[in-house]
């Protein structure tokens, strides 16, 4: 496994300035963004797309650093209702796909968007119980009618251009959870599969090794997002999970992401890790640092230090002792 981080988090550092300060911590890989809601402060597909001498510097202050591109990220919705947004954020996705291919890296990361309740809606609806009967009619029709149908031409986009989608399972996008991972991937193939971040399973109340496991099996894992959540008792039993309290009104918060090791122990990141590796992810351990309570350095330098201590590094061996 190696050591990464998500640099949206450096978004405010020249690029070659963050790339040098990140390698500086023992950071391995990058994950960067392209635009959409992650931004492109570090990487503007418009411009190395067409610019191949430019394209060329890009690649070689990434590899010079012995440093790799873990993925490209463009999380948006291209299914959003309101033509405007989805266009630009299916343009941003088509372009990162064909930059993904140009610089060799095989992973894109991503959201699976949330549609509306008809053709004319102006926001997205997320449908996610099963009574009044509505909701789950709503639930098929947008599989049936939006998100299957763009998903299986634009995920053969991606399949075209020998890149695999790595969806984050995260609340208020139709994929938020194991089971629509899967029912994705099983109507489009495995050219979908998941960013596994803990951090949007921990407050749904879905146990992320048991999650691994699941995954696992049908190789469904293609990335990693190290970032930890934790749940407030109080406000939780008032407000309910399903909250929209605002981020920075961390008094009132049901739940909050944490730096890893700040939602949950040592011992459970542990658990995390050796899951991953039973069920064959051996690649990069993403760090998302999305912390209320700690600076941006703060919150790198402890999610890093952390990551060190539990990361497994080598390669798996054979069982010796038997």
């Amino acid at each position: 496994m190696k050591l990464g981080v998500f640099t949206v988090l450096f978004s405010q550092k020249p690029f070659e300035e963050m790339l040098d300060h990140v390698k500086s911590k023992g950071i391995q890989a990058v994950e960067i963004g392209t635009g959409n809601y992650p931004g492109n402060a570090h990487c503007n597909p418009d411009i190395l797309l067409e610019d191949e001498s430019k394209l060329k510097a890009f690649t070689r202050a990434v590899e010079d650093r012995g440093l790799v591109i873990s993925g490209l990220s463009c999380h948006g919705n291209p299914l959003h209702p309101n033509k405007d947004i989805a266009k630009n954020h299916h343009d941003t996705y088509v372009k990162t796909i064909k930059l993904a291919q140009k610089l060799g890296v095989g992973v894109v990361n991503l959201f699976s968007g949330c549609p509306g309740d008809s053709d004319n809606a102006k926001y997205p609806n997320w449908p996610v119980v099963p009574w009044p009967g509505e909701y789950p009619e709503l639930f098929n029709w947008q599989w049936e009618n939006k998100i299957i149908p763009y998903w299986k031409e634009w995920g053969k986009f991606a399949a075209d251009h020998g890149v695999k989608l790595a969806f984050e399972m995260h609340g208020g996008f139709s994929v938020h959870s194991p089971a629509t991972l899967m029912k994705l991937r099983n109507a489009v193939g495995e050219v979908i599969g998941a960013n596994f971040d803990p951090s949007h399973l921990f407050w749904q109340g879905i146990d992320p090794v048991a999650a691994i496991k699941i995954l696992g099996k049908e190789g469904a894992i293609y990335h990693f997002h190290a970032k930890d959540n934790i749940a407030d008792a109080d406000n939780a039993n008032f407000r309910g999970m399903l909250d929209t309290t605002r981020f920075d009104d961390m008094v009132n918060r049901p739940w909050m992401f944490r730096t890893i090791g700040y939602g949950h122990d040592i011992k459970q990141w542990k658990d995390i890790v050796s899951a991953l590796r039973i069920a064959g992810y051996d690649y990069v351990l993403s760090i998302e640092h999305e912390d209320s309570l700690m600076s941006i350095e703060e919150g790198f330098d402890k999610a890093v230090a952390l990551l060190k201590d539990i990361i497994l590094e080598q390669p798996l061996p054979k069982v010796w002792w038997s």
